[in-house]
């Protein structure tokens, strides 16, 4: 009897068919909160920043960071806001949208 060889891939050509197969993993930061925000203070547009408690808060955005929120109000001071007190907000034409459709 003569002995079988076995016949086996080097290593170099296993990993990249597995590579190929697996999917990537998505990126931790989409960068969408940040561009949000830069467009939002270029235009200095009117916004409505509805707390957690449902105080609703006007003004535009100065500047934000990781953790914090300026805005910028003329009726009042301005106010630098901890993101994690922001239930949600909005643009302040949105609302006065809504009112009017409420109206008809």
């Amino acid at each position: 009897m003569t002995q079988r060889k076995l016949i086996r891939p080097d290593s170099g050509e296993q990993r990249s068919s597995r590579g190929a197969r697996r999917k990537q993993v998505p990126p931790e930061q989409t960068n969408a909160e940040e561009f949000y925000y830069l467009k939002q203070m270029a235009a200095k547009t009117p916004m409505v920043v509805v707390l957690t408690n449902d105080e609703e808060l006007h003004g535009w955005i100065e500047w934000y960071d990781k953790g914090t929120l300026k805005l910028n109000r003329q009726n009042g001071p301005n106010l630098l806001i901890l993101k994690h007190n922001i239930r949600y907000m909005f643009k302040e034409e949105e609302l006065k949208r809504f009112r009017r459709r409420e109206r008809s």
